[in-house]
């Protein structure tokens, strides 16, 4: 291939340039890389044997207790079920070992003791019965005496037999460490040393020592680390496990303002697949945020998946040779100009058209338009592998969609909002789905459960987003979607009620089954009103979801089907904005859980035009409801029994044929106004 004289020319001068260039920084940079890897591998072999030393005085502490308190029950020195003498136990344990945060007893029966520092002058005892009733008596110091301070009780949902740590002791039979976040009075990381307890050749319970991590970070923070370096134990996701704090403890909670904790995750995320905490190796990187440069080194440690990254700006040992460096770029800087001047034509030819096209393809990508994406050749390889890294950043980003509403994303990117905290009350729809029965079936199908339910999300998901729903999130088996956000929709509620009733179709149609060969029901609720939507959560994680009162009530209402056997209910809003388009039977006035005011509720049947049954029993039903609400028990029995001439099977009447009957007998005082009130949600 010919060229003409001006490239030849332009080429020639950029390649003198750029030996002079490459050489000089080749003499330079090779000399600042070997001084700063040096720095970086002294100071980082100070840390590690640092915090290594720290891990393993906290182990030992921990073992020595576990071993202990284990001594003590199974030579029988006390009875665990001795409240007063395991208390002195478990103080003495916690006032003994300066870094445990707990010491903690599980009975297999769901019985529950520990002790838990607060600080370095409190202590709480808590116990956990047979009744799930939480009691804690708080201790504080007077001079060097414990004194019992304060006893009362709490209502808790925490259950010891659940917990990974006590689960892995039993499974295992023998010793185990493993982390936790849930405690009986709050969310914080620890690490857990339990072992299993056998009396008598008994299993009595588990023992564990228990180490909140703010400990770790409040060590972090007394190390010397050069100048300005830092040093943060973060898990395989960049998640914090300990960062500099002096102020971390079991009371205060971790905070994570370092100034170099952002570079610490940023090496953690870019190692990518090329650091694996596993292999036991340690991972150089080289981070680069707001223009200054950073050596980073992950450092797998003891604790599976936990890796010490300590962060040194480069700065702190490389600014006497990047100033020579930058004072030789200076000189180098008119040549540079003088050849850029000649090799423009060829720049444009070769680089700028084809980055034209580049750019607009990220373009594409910054809006979101991913199907807009195109791929590019070009003479320069370069050119031509970041076109095809668009495009292959393109597909991936489609795939993500699945994750994201994407109409949520457009809006973001061509408002130049971003995903900030915040949002606004809007009138809008909300539904939840659930899946009749699914505890049992899940405790039956165990992983084969995971196909079902697969299939199951595919057929609502489908439904909900061709009825222009936003689908918030998946609970378990439960499906929460919303209409009216992020695009305002006047016919909210009329579209949720579409998608509900499409939702009942495709579930019938997807003829799913249970372990007994039973199809498998669907619940839904449905409720309209003002919510206030946007991104919610914190500044490390958004949501963007649907919260208030009228969310709530939707949430009761899919449970309320269990009581009438119907599936879909809906509140009297939807009822109210949907009008005369829907077909409903009122089904109660009902408090639901947690309301002191009654609401009518509705059993969706069909839209209006579409639904092509009898409406007769709909009609003494509803009789029946007057009736009932007047005190006609007699007359709202007979209407009730007219429905199940129509429909054997219909939940609602027999229900309500039983209250009235109750009424009959125990007739209730003269306030009452016919409202049915939830005693559970």
């Amino acid at each position: 291939m010919r060229i003409g004289i001006r490239s030849a020319i332009s080429a020639l001068v950029l390649t003198s340039i750029v030996v002079s260039a490459v050489g000089v920084h080749l003499l330079w940079w090779r000399t600042a890389q070997q001084v700063s890897q040096t720095l970086a591998d002294t100071i980082n072999d100070q840390i590690v044997s640092a915090v290594g030393d720290e891990l393993q005085s906290i182990t030992t502490e921990a073992r020595s207790s576990l071993t202990a308190v284990r001594t003590l029950l199974v030579e029988k020195v006390f009875d665990a079920r001795d409240a007063r003498k395991r208390e002195v136990v478990f103080q003495s344990q916690l006032l003994s070992q300066p870094t445990i945060s707990w010491v903690a007893f599980g009975w297999p029966d769901g019985s529950f003791f520990a002790g838990h520092k607060l600080g370095d002058n409190v202590i709480e005892m808590l116990d956990i019965s047979g009744d799930g009733k939480l009691r804690i008596n708080r201790y504080e110091f007077e001079g060097d005496d414990l004194k019992l301070k304060a006893s009362w009780f709490e209502d808790t949902k925490y259950v010891v037999t659940d917990q990974e740590w006590f689960r892995a002791a039993i499974r295992s039979n023998d010793e185990h460490w493993s982390t936790l976040t849930t405690h009986p009075n709050g969310e914080r990381l620890a690490a857990a040393f339990a072992a299993p307890i056998d009396i008598d050749q008994k299993p009595a319970g588990v023992v564990a020592i228990i180490i909140e991590l703010t400990r770790v970070s409040n060590f972090l923070s007394q190390l010397t680390v050069g100048k300005s370096a830092g040093a943060f134990i973060l898990d395989r996701d960049g998640g914090v496990v300990a960062a500099p704090d002096p102020d971390a403890s079991e009371v205060k909670a971790l905070k994570t303002d370092h100034p170099l904790f952002p570079v610490a995750v940023d090496a953690m995320r870019q190692s990518g697949s090329a650091y694996d905490p596993g292999s036991g190796e340690a991972f150089h990187s080289q981070v680069t945020r707001e223009g200054k440069a950073y050596k980073a080194v992950l450092t797998p440690i003891s604790f599976p998946g936990w890796s010490l990254v300590t962060v040194v700006p480069e700065s702190e040992f490389l600014g006497p040779v990047q100033m020579t460096i930058r004072k030789l770029l200076i000189g180098l800087a008119v040549l540079i100009v003088f050849a850029g001047l000649l090799s423009a034509w060829l720049v444009q030819r070769l680089i700028a058209a084809p980055l034209i096209k580049v750019m607009g393809e990220i373009r594409h990508v910054e809006r979101f338009d991913l199907d807009k994406v195109e791929r590019h050749p070009s003479r320069l390889t370069e050119i031509e592998n970041l076109s095809g890294a668009i495009g292959d950043m393109a597909q991936g980003l489609a795939a993500f969609r699945k994750y994201i509403p994407a109409d949520l994303v457009k809006r973001l990117v061509s408002e130049g909002t971003g995903a900030r905290l915040g949002g606004a009350v809007k009138p809008m729809s909300v539904m939840f789905i659930d899946l009749a029965g699914f505890t049992g079936m899940s405790e039956r199908l165990g992983d084969r459960i995971i196909p079902l339910l697969s299939r199951y999300f595919d057929s609502v998901s489908a439904q909900i987003q061709a009825q222009g729903g936003t689908i918030d999130k998946f609970i378990g088996d439960a499906v929460m979607a919303f209409w009216g956000a992020p695009a305002a929709n006047p016919d909210h509620a009329v579209d949720c009620c579409r998608a509900a009733l499409a939702c009942q179709r495709a579930m019938a149609e997807a003829g799913l089954a249970d372990d007994n060969g039973q199809p498998v029901r669907i619940r839904i609720g449905v409720n309209s009103g003002d919510m206030l939507v946007g991104n919610i959560g914190s500044e490390v994680r958004l949501n963007y979801t649907v919260i208030g009162d009228a969310v709530n009530i939707a949430s009761r209402l899919e449970s309320t089907n269990k009581v009438y056997g119907s599936t879909i209910i809906i509140g009297p809003e939807t009822r109210k904005l949907a009008g005369d388009r829907i077909v409903v039977r009122e089904l109660d006035r009902l408090a639901v859980y947690g309301r002191a005011g009654g609401l009518q509720i509705y059993e969706l049947l069909g839209m209006s035009g579409e639904f092509t049954g009898a409406l007769d029993w709909v009609k003494s039903y509803e009789a029946g409801l007057t009736a009932w609400r007047a005190r006609d028990f007699a007359a709202a029995i007979d209407a009730f029994e007219k429905v199940l001439d129509i429909r054997t099977d219909d939940t609602a009447s027999s229900v309500m044929i039983e209250r009235c009957r109750q009424q009959l007998e125990n007739p209730t005082s003269d306030d009452w106004d016919g409202t049915t009130v939830a005693l559970t949600k």
